[in-house]
């Protein structure tokens, strides 16, 4: 199995200088980024609510209109035992983009692993020299309901 498809495309007059600069200023080839890019928009098209970002730590994926990447929601996720409903009530989000970043980290979970990972061995400290004005909350879990006979 390939693990890459060679194309051809035009690009509109201009717009291949654009790339050139902005593959020079990422210290990436205009392949490289091209590829990139194209990959990044053919996922936003595939998954609701996804868009691409630059950050501390690269490109990755966030959901649309929020500060927080896919990973993030993940972890919340995970926090509340699974439950969709409850991570879109804390966060004051309709339960779609909960679902959203669930389906894109399904279809690319070892992208999401690894961020998850790399969140963990990163540290708060090492994370706080990065951002210096960065606050630490510590959110405890919603109570247990207790369910209704």
């Amino acid at each position: 199995m390939a693990t890459s498809e060679v194309l051809s495309i035009r690009l509109p007059a201009g717009r291949g200088d654009v790339l050139r600069r902005e593959a020079r200023r990422r210290g990436r080839s205009l392949s490289e980024l091209g590829a990139l890019f194209i990959d990044e928009r053919l996922r936003e098209a595939e998954f609701a609510h996804v868009e691409f970002r630059d950050s501390a730590v690269g490109r990755q994926a966030y959901i649309r209109g929020t500060r927080l990447a896919v990973w993030q929601v993940v972890r919340l996720l995970r926090a509340r035992g699974g439950d969709e409903a409850a991570a879109a009530a804390h966060l004051g989000w309709p339960v779609e983009r909960v679902k959203a970043a669930v389906h894109y980290a399904q279809s690319y979970a070892q992208e999401i692993a690894d961020a998850l990972a790399d969140h963990e061995a990163f540290g708060v400290e090492r994370l706080a020299r990065l951002l210096p004005s960065l606050e630490v909350l510590d959110v405890p879990p919603p109570p247990r309901r207790k369910r209704a006979r």
